[in-house]
């Protein structure tokens, strides 16, 4: 790999990770009541997300729709069967139970990400129609539900009112 694929990886990965803490540092103004701060902030990760894309488009890693199916269900399976479990083990030698909960909740999620791109992945392969559903997703783990919010989360035991209908 060349040494500017390498940087174009590795900026990718710093703009995002840029981009998700920005989101994050706003949340926490807008708790604050710091409305203009936060409003940088999220101007600031919409930035970071315009950098971060141009790199991935660049590196030549976003392909055809089927191609990125495909490549999202390897990535989500690696952290549900191998990532997350080396890092819970981890956590837990350490002693952190929050690291503990947090890689458990995400290892879970990660697993119905890849078992509803699998679904997606069959329908492409077999010319299926797809059918136009909604996605809610649990504000506290992340959980991922097709058609409507459960009444309680399956992952965390969060109400229905934690979950929001994705865009």
């Amino acid at each position: 790999m060349s040494e500017t694929k390498k940087n174009l990886k590795n900026a990718f990965a710093g703009e995002s990770q840029a981009n998700r803490r920005y989101l994050a540092f706003a949340k926490k103004a807008e708790e604050e009541g710091y409305s203009q701060i936060a409003k940088l902030f999220k101007a600031a990760a919409d930035a970071e997300t315009v950098h971060a894309l141009n790199h991935l488009r660049i590196v030549g890693e976003v392909n055809s729709t089927a191609d990125n199916v495909k490549t999202a269900i390897s990535g989500e399976t690696h952290e549900f069967k191998s990532m997350y479990p080396e890092f819970i083990d981890i956590a837990n030698q350490e002693g952190n139970k929050q690291a503990v909960w947090s890689f458990n909740v995400a290892s879970k999620v990660e697993k119905i990400h890849a078992n509803l791109l699998s679904k997606i992945n069959t329908a492409l392969e077999t010319q299926q129609k797809i059918e136009n559903v909604d996605y809610f997703v649990c504000k506290i783990c992340g959980n991922t539900v097709e058609g409507s919010a459960p009444d309680k989360c399956p992952i965390c035991g969060a109400s229905k009112e934690q979950f929001f209908k994705s865009n």
